[in-house]
């Protein structure tokens, strides 16, 4: 699929892309007409909004670009929706409904252990070569649930790591954690964050490459106290001495746990093939050797360093500040002012590295680099380096591509593979992060993730993308599939829903350095106008003698004899094989497998509110009971848009029973998510989501998207899953791939740790080693194929839908899977709820030998088990660990400096 970008909408801007039915997205010029917002409660008159940024029609904010005397630019964000429940409070039905499930599924006082370790998804390490995803679920962060928005600001500064002194590398990184070390007005050394902590809030930053970002939130009456507190951190920060050293160990641990990910070793062998004197190839992290050690014997003065580093790049003409809450915009003015004036502007020119062009033009680069992965994984990643595409950004000529090159329907490259059992994911495109984007260059990178078979075959995988791509060149660009991509991404912004307040500033913050203002909004997000000769002169550099290949596997270990600097990733560099160089650098047969896709079916038209054909009410009802299953639902009357949720659970009895029925049904949902992925494909490109999910007891389907095409691709899934079959080479792939997985859970020691816990505390509960000796041993298709059987001939089928469909076509979703499945009903109730060992009351300790020799990080689980408990006791527990969690976080991080 398309890499995904930072942003977390899409939208388009062309008056050709309004849909046929309903309410269409307005053209742009209609959209610039309403960015103020309307009248909100609370506003004054005067407090108008400022008419050039473009928004969503479905934004209720209201803004307000402002600049400072001292350089510093500013927008403010008055927010009064949600403020009595209706105007879009800032989440949706299937939103609100997703928070509660995730929610409940973070292990609580019982500790159920609800969901298996293989279905959690692991965000720490956001890279493509992944484990097969169709065992992954989300792990998101716990959001804090309110009546109200948190208020929230972010400010970005436009330095990164691009500007560390050569002697000093991690300089910038250090400064971000020293300016909250207090300040001189408020010099407590972790004063804001127990300020923060106190008023329900949370505050982060990250350094990048040429840009530096600050963001917290808190309770909106608390929000003029924390601004100026946090303001203080850029007018004069304390930066003592004494705490130089204790968070130097902070930035080294940051570093330790970053290690064992093979996308930040990837990235950081990639920087070390710019050429000499680019700032790409420098040590971005930062560790105790760069930072303390190095300097004493180098008699640097880390100390005046960091301080002269904050007076040269610490300056408001370099900082782009957004503010969020429920006041109106002449407060916000006035507070941004009265606060932020104060920031020193040096009169320095921005750093600018825009000189330093084409890093990765050298031999170097156009070979094959073999690398040794932490993780059991096959990786394949192609990478290209083109000239800065930021200017682009109306165009977005590597989306397009991307687009293309990461499509999963009939005559993609993805296809192509599996069909061979080659592949199980493929992702393409520009992050637009620092690294793969910035002044001197932008990447375009495929990364895929090979089976066993793949591995062996990689070059003619190698070949197949190359193919591709001489295709895409040779036909040029097709306005009809520009045109279907404004299309879907129009209904998406046309619609789009409002993001958690302080995402939403972090992300604006950063597009004020890059957009212009009527664009701060949509630049990131909107396909703006189609110009082929953009398009064509960035797929004219796509080609094989300008790529570099890198291939991580296991297989490597042992003639990977070089070493990478900073992360010690073992790797190899080799010349392109002669064969396949003359092969590519010649006129080569394009594949007739691979062409363009056809015109997507799936992308919503009607848009249309549905009337309700039963009272409205406040939570979802049972509206059909019976021995087979219920259903559960809820029309959606508050938010008002053309959108849907449904969710079915099938609950089956046989999963639980042994170690090879829980493989057998890892292995059944990831193939049915395989034989799913081509037919399904043009329904996720158009905003339709679908998930599948192992769960404890049983199949969970999750559907959500605009509703008018959501009954297809339900029936799309129940058709699969009571046709389902495989071949035994996709049974073996998947096979493989399983036994790695399970293997990379385990060497995690989090995820190891866990386990443990949770086997030690459930009465029946199968471990992930268990599953692993289960999958070793060898299982058959014929063994899949009689559990599949055995699974669907007695189920229980739990449903909620919710949102833009009356009860009617509600309950019709639940009959269609009672028909086409055509199951018995259970013999009896399937517990879905755990029980949990009582623990004696003393003293217990288990340690648990990590099986990574190479991961030096530790884990410790501190686990009270309390009990039953009413409402009001889980109240004061949540509370407790509200208290607890500052203190604990400043001994732990701050002085201990232990992560």
């Amino acid at each position: 699929m398309p890499q995904t970008s930072k942003s977390s909408g899409a939208g388009a801007a062309s008056p050709a892309s309004a849909p046929d039915q309903g309410e269409p997205p307005p053209p742009e010029g209609a959209r610039a007409q309403v960015a103020a917002g309307d009248g909100e409660e609370g506003a004054t008159v005067d407090d108008h909004g400022d008419l050039e940024i473009v928004k969503s029609p479905s934004d209720p904010k209201r803004y307000r670009y402002i600049e400072l005397s001292n350089g510093l630019r500013a927008l403010l964000i008055s927010d009064f929706s949600g403020a009595d429940g209706e105007g879009g409070d800032g989440e949706s039905a299937e939103q609100e409904e997703e928070q509660e499930e995730e929610e409940g599924g973070e292990e609580d006082e019982g500790d159920s252990g609800e969901g298996s370790e293989e279905e959690e998804g692991d965000r720490a390490e956001e890279e493509q070569d992944s484990d097969f995803e169709e065992l992954e679920e989300e792990n998101p962060v716990k959001k804090k649930k309110s009546s109200e928005k948190q208020a929230a600001a972010a400010l970005c500064i436009g330095v990164g790591s691009f500007s560390d002194p050569d002697e000093l590398p991690g300089l910038a990184h250090f400064l971000e954690h020293m300016v909250f070390m207090g300040s001189e007005k408020y010099p407590a050394e972790n004063g804001f964050d127990a300020f923060l902590k106190k008023h329900g809030g949370s505050d982060n930053a990250s350094t990048d490459c040429e840009r530096t970002i600050f963001q917290f939130d808190v309770q909106r009456k608390h929000f003029r106290d924390a601004l100026d507190r946090w303001a203080q951190f850029f007018i004069c920060p304390l930066m003592i001495e004494d705490a130089v050293d204790r968070e130097v160990e902070a930035v080294d641990s940051e570093f330790q746990l970053a290690r064992p990910s093979d996308s930040h070793r990837k990235e950081m062998l990639f920087g070390s093939l710019a050429k000499p004197g680019h700032p790409m190839s420098k040590f971005c992290w930062g560790n105790a050797q760069t930072l303390k050690h190095e300097p004493r014997e180098k008699q640097i003065n880390s100390y005046e360093r960091l301080r002269d580093f904050w007076r040269r790049y610490y300056s408001a003409q370099y900082m782009t500040l957004t503010v969020q809450s429920k006041e109106t915009l002449d407060t916000l003015e006035e507070w941004v002012r009265e606060i932020f004036i104060r920031v020193p502007n040096n009169g320095e020119p921005r750093p600018d590295f825009s000189h330093l062009q084409q890093p990765f033009d050298t031999p170097a680069f156009n070979k094959l680099y073999r690398v040794v992965p932490v993780r059991k994984v096959h990786a394949l990643t192609i990478s290209w380096a083109v000239p800065p595409q930021g200017k682009h950004y109306r165009v977005k000529p590597l989306h397009y591509i991307s687009w293309l090159i990461g499509h999963e329907g009939t005559g993609s490259i993805l296809s192509l593979l599996r069909k061979k059992c080659w592949a199980l994911a493929l992702f393409g495109g520009n992050s637009e992060t620092g690294f793969d984007q910035n002044t001197t260059y932008s990447i375009f990178s495929i990364s895929i993730t090979l089976t066993d078979q793949g591995y062996q075959n990689f070059y003619q995988v190698v070949h197949f993308v190359f193919q591709y791509l001489k295709m895409l060149q040779t036909l040029g660009p097709q306005q009809r599939i520009y045109e279907e991509i404004q299309k879907i991404e129009a209904n998406e912004f046309h619609y789009q829903e409002q993001t958690d307040p302080i995402e939403f500033v972090e992300n604006i913050c950063e597009n004020m350095q890059l957009f212009p203002k009527q664009d701060f909004l949509t630049g990131d997000q909107l396909m703006f106008e189609y110009d082929p000769q953009v398009i064509n002169a960035a797929l004219s550099l796509l080609k094989p003698d300008r790529a570099n290949l890198l291939l991580l596997s296991p297989e490597n270990e042992g003639c990977c004899l070089l070493k990478e600097k900073w992360f010690g990733t073992c790797y190899s560099v080799e010349d392109i094989p002669e064969e396949w160089a003359e092969r590519w650098a010649g006129d080569f047969e394009l594949n007739p497998e691979l062409h363009l896709p056809a015109e997507n079916k799936f992308i919503a038209t009607d848009f249309t509110l549905k009337t309700s054909d039963c009272p409205d009410t406040e939570y979802p009802v049972r509206i059909v009971n019976s021995e087979r299953g219920c259903l559960w639902y809820k029309k959606d009357n508050k938010f008002k848009i053309p959108k849907a949720y449904i969710r079915f659970h099938l609950i089956s009895p046989m999963i639980q029973k042994s170690p090879e029925n829980l493989v057998l049904f890892d292995l059944f949902v990831n193939i049915l998510a395989h034989n799913l992925a081509e037919p399904a494909y043009e329904a996720d490109v158009a905003q339709l989501e679908y998930k599948l999910v192992a769960g404890e007891h049983g199949l969970m389907i999750r559907l959500k998207g605009f509703n008018h095409k959501l009954p297809l691709l339900l029936q799309l899934i129940v058709d699969q899953l009571a046709d389902f079959s495989t071949e035994p080479s996709v049974f073996t792939m998947f096979s493989e791939q399983l036994k790695k997985t399970y293997f990379n859970i385990l060497i995690k020691p989090d995820r190891l740790g866990k386990d443990i816990r949770l086997l030690i505390l459930e009465h029946c509960r199968w471990s992930v080693i268990q599953k692993y000796r289960a999958v070793s041993k060898g299982l058959t298709v014929d063994d899949l194929m009689t559990f599949v059987r055995g699974l669907k001939a007695e189920l229980y089928a739990e449903g909620l839908v919710q949102g833009n469909f009356t009860s009617a076509e509600s309950k019709e979703f639940l009959r269609y899977f009672t028909e086409k499945l055509q199951f018995q009903p259970l013999p009896a109730d399937v517990p879905v709820l755990f029980r949990v060992v009582e623990l004696p009351l003393e003293h217990h300790l288990c340690k648990v030998k990590s099986l990574n020799k190479g991961d030096a990080n530790s884990e410790v689980t501190v686990y009270y088990q309390s009990g039953l408990k009413k409402l009001r006791e889980h109240a004061l527990m949540e509370l407790m660990v509200m208290h607890m969690e500052e203190p604990c976080f400043d001994f732990l991080r701050t002085k201990e400096t232990l992560g």
